[in-house]
């Protein structure tokens, strides 16, 4: 007999962690394949409610009820005013914060927590409307709500298919959808981010404009274009800037240069040095206006693969250089 037998394979972290997401990425396909028309109806009433100024209460039992705070949380943040409503306190005083003309958001992938349950009779004593997300089209949650939102997976990703694990991701991510399609349907836009999270990196990146981060002065190398390559690489070094923008008469931006330019054609031609900037220059270069958000920048730098990024005034004139090695030290990444 070997050794074999006594020792089955055994499973690898790895291939249990695989399994999970495996599960888990099947429990978001089947909540996506439940997606209907009371989503559109979800999204309709929220954008209503909000319009009339009322808030959504978002209430849940155990796990659920760490999702329903996440959810809540952001609603919050992209402008939807939302509040999350302690099942258990709220039968002890907490109910005070629940006005008519509120939407109560209730999760519970059951939808016969007793908890939850009990509580329905007492907000129903407001005018509100209730929509469940919840993994039972027929429970008694489902009944007594106004729009059912399904988010029944297959299994969960707990070994014994006890623990809110898969169901509680499809919750998640049902918010997540929610949320979006009211930010969408309401306008909220970028801008208005900013004032939803004043500190933070998320509020840093919406506020600053390029002419808060761009290297300017004599740190921004800016040369005429019938400069030789000799004599602006002296402009370069003194700005101590790998990029330098060049300009015709008139000051406007008409081209590049930069160190990878020079290294690049160096060492096919001898006559460089003495060669006017117009000549060797990369024309058309792409550029950010000085009062472009900051977070405009990062999304050229994304698109394009370059280590500067040239900045204009309305007149088309070169006033600074965002270079993306200060992107870290702001917290913009």
């Amino acid at each position: 007999m070997g050794s074999h037998s006594k020792h089955p394979r055994r499973v690898s972290h790895l291939d249990r962690a695989r399994k999970v997401f495996d599960i888990e990425i099947a429990a978001l396909k089947a909540a996506r394949a439940q997606l209907d028309g009371a989503f559109d109806r979800a999204v309709d009433l929220v954008v209503e409610t909000l319009r009339q100024r009322g808030k959504i209460v978002v209430v849940g039992i155990g796990k659920s009820g760490h999702v329903g705070q996440k959810i809540s949380a952001t609603l919050t943040s992209t402008g939807s005013t939302s509040v999350v409503l302690n099942s258990v306190d709220a039968l002890h005083g907490d109910l005070g914060i629940v006005n008519d003309g509120d939407l109560v958001l209730a999760l519970s992938y059951s939808g016969e927590s007793d908890e939850l349950l009990n509580l329905l009779p007492a907000l129903k004593r407001f005018q509100v409307k209730i929509i469940a997300i919840t993994g039972a089209a027929k429970s008694s949650l489902a009944h007594h709500s106004d729009i059912v939102l399904k988010v029944r997976v297959p299994r969960e990703a707990c070994p014994f298919n006890l623990v809110p694990t898969a169901s509680t991701t499809a919750m998640l991510a049902m918010g997540d959808a929610l949320a979006m399609a009211i930010l969408q349907a309401r306008g909220f836009k970028q801008v208005d981010f900013a004032k939803f999270h004043p500190s933070g990196a998320i509020g840093r990146a919406m506020l600053l404009r390029v002419a808060n981060i761009m290297r300017s002065g004599p740190r921004n190398a800016v040369a005429a274009q019938n400069l030789t390559v000799k004599e602006a690489l002296l402009v370069m070094t003194e700005a101590k800037s790998g990029s330098l923008s060049v300009v015709n008469g008139r000051g406007k931006l008409v081209g590049v240069f930069t160190d990878g330019d020079f290294r690049r054609r160096i060492a096919e031609d001898e006559d460089l040095l003495a060669k006017p900037l117009e000549r060797v220059m990369t024309r058309k270069p792409i550029c950010i206006r000085e009062d472009a958000l900051a977070v405009e920048a990062l999304k050229v730098f994304d698109a394009h693969n370059i280590d500067d990024l040239i900045v204009v005034n309305a007149k088309q004139e070169p006033v600074g250089l965002v270079d993306s090695q200060d992107l870290p030290k702001l917290k913009l990444m």
